[in-house]
């Protein structure tokens, strides 16, 4: 080992990719550890880390060419000893100066102060926390002030944090090209037209607002009026997911929608106040679409629907086919208290989109106007690879056998399918036409009626759902 070049010594150990192995290699010799100790630029933490402070220093010591840290103590309970605080992140701040992209996950113990030590890091680009309860918007606003390289922002149940100005300051930067808000109770949609010129920036959103918290506040309209109707400069935009968002009619998140002009995934999941005029404008604008998945909310006790019943329609999915010619992933799915004749997309916008568009995989959730005369139509589905059925109940056995007969279908995912047994899948036994056939809590489907259906199976069965 000793005769070897160090170049040959860097590609051995750059070719372990397993922790446990690159650990145990490194202790073998002073000169292998030596060459990892130089090579190692990603460690992840946590629990085990105790004393929190002390042992993280050592590893810092250990490691000082670190560039991507975790540090994750999801189940940490008190008697595995302290958590990492506000001295550790500092010591982590002093230690690595090519630290780049930093987690943070269950770290309850750090507060604003340990944040604004992180501002020295200026090489420092992702941060992401998760669920960190005592870290505030101040604390937020001085990391970026120091971090101004910053592109990647992850906050998931940050409930502390509210956005006064370090979205302001963010920004002005126009260096965010990630941004992740979920759960944040104190961050509302129209918080993010603070983000001004970073608009024009920023590649993948994610915006997911707590479904409790927000019907508890449905009354309070000032999350929808604080949005001013105005240009979004949102041309970078490659990926959009909005969850339980409200979408007001010409203002805010709806003129995001329309300025999307290299949007290549969308995911809008209980969104309320979602039109037809959203997603046609959508799709004259985003050319580029290849993936799409909407979950539509169908809780009639909201007064916004009792009053103003916005609904998607087939018009929807036909601007969609007409327009988006590269789609090829698409979801379609209904909140489970959806009844089958309020169902707002037709079989007839669905056949547009499988004979327009070159979609390669299709799921359709609750959506009860697939049946078995919709399973004959999906046959003219030329490049459909994946079909995934949830909770179809209209779907029976006839239309089940059909799927033998689709050309191109490699996988096939049927849950909580009630209308469906052992002989609807009677066909592909034997045939070996699936490359994988999934099965979930279908209760009239059995484990051995699946078996020899694919190359390879699998198969549960939960039917706890059938009575909650």
């Amino acid at each position: 080992m000793d005769y070897l070049p160090d170049q040959l010594l860097w590609e051995i150990l750059d070719r372990i990719k397993k922790t446990a192995d690159r650990n145990s290699v490194s202790l073998t010799c002073r000169r292998l550890h030596k060459v990892d100790s130089e090579q190692r630029k990603f460690i992840r933490v946590g629990c085990g880390l105790d004393p929190a402070t002390e042992s993280l220093a050592s590893v810092c010591n250990r490691f000082p060419y670190l560039e991507r840290v975790e540090i994750i103590y999801s189940g940490w309970m008190s008697k595995l000893g302290k958590q990492l605080d506000d001295q550790g992140l500092g010591v982590l701040s002093s230690n690595c100066s090519l630290l780049k992209d930093l987690t943070l996950s269950y770290c309850t113990f750090i507060t604003d102060a340990g944040l604004s030590s992180l501002a020295s890091c200026s090489k420092l680009s992702a941060l992401k926390l998760n669920f960190a309860p005592r870290v505030t918007g101040c604390g937020i606003l001085s990391l970026v002030m120091g971090c101004k390289k910053l592109a990647v922002l992850h906050l998931v149940r940050c409930l502390n944090i509210s956005s006064v100005e370090w979205l302001e300051y963010l920004g002005k930067l126009e260096t965010l090209e990630d941004l992740c808000i979920k759960n944040c109770r104190a961050i509302g949609e129209g918080d993010l037209i603070k983000l001004g010129p970073s608009w024009r920036k920023l590649k993948q959103l994610q915006f997911e607002v707590d479904a409790n918290y927000r019907y508890m506040k449905f009354y309070d309209r000032l999350a929808i009026d604080r949005w001013q109707k105005q240009w979004i400069p949102c041309s970078s935009m490659l990926e959009l997911s909005l969850v339980n968002c409200i979408i007001s009619p010409g203002r805010g998140l709806a003129c995001v929608l329309g300025k999307c002009s290299n949007l290549e995934k969308i995911h809008l999941d209980m969104c309320v106040g979602l039109r037809d005029a959203d997603i046609v404008c959508l799709a004259h604008k985003s050319k580029n679409l290849r993936c799409i998945s909407l979950r539509v909310p169908s809780d009639f006790s909201l007064p916004l629907l009792m009053n103003n019943p916005l609904r998607l329609t087939d018009e929807s999915l036909k601007a969609l086919a007409e327009n988006c010619s590269q789609l090829d992933s698409v979801r379609l799915s209904f909140s489970d208290g959806e009844f089958p004749s309020l169902s707002s997309f037709t079989l007839d916008g669905i056949l547009a989109l499988i004979q327009m568009c070159p979609i390669r995989e299709l799921a359709l959730d609750h959506v009860y106007s697939v049946n078995d005369f919709g399973m004959e139509a999906l046959r003219s589905a030329k490049h459909l690879e994946i079909l995934e059925l949830v909770g179809c109940q209209e779907v029976t056995d006839e239309g089940l056998q059909l799927v033998g007969q689709f050309l191109q279908l490699r996988v096939l995912r049927l849950s909580k399918c009630l209308g469906v047994t052992d002989d609807g899948l009677k066909p592909l036994v034997g045939a070996c036409k699936l490359e994988m056939l999934v099965v979930e809590d279908c209760p009239q489907i059995s484990e051995r009626g699946v078996q020899g259906a694919a190359k390879s199976v699998n198969f549960r069965q939960d039917l706890s759902w059938m009575y909650s």
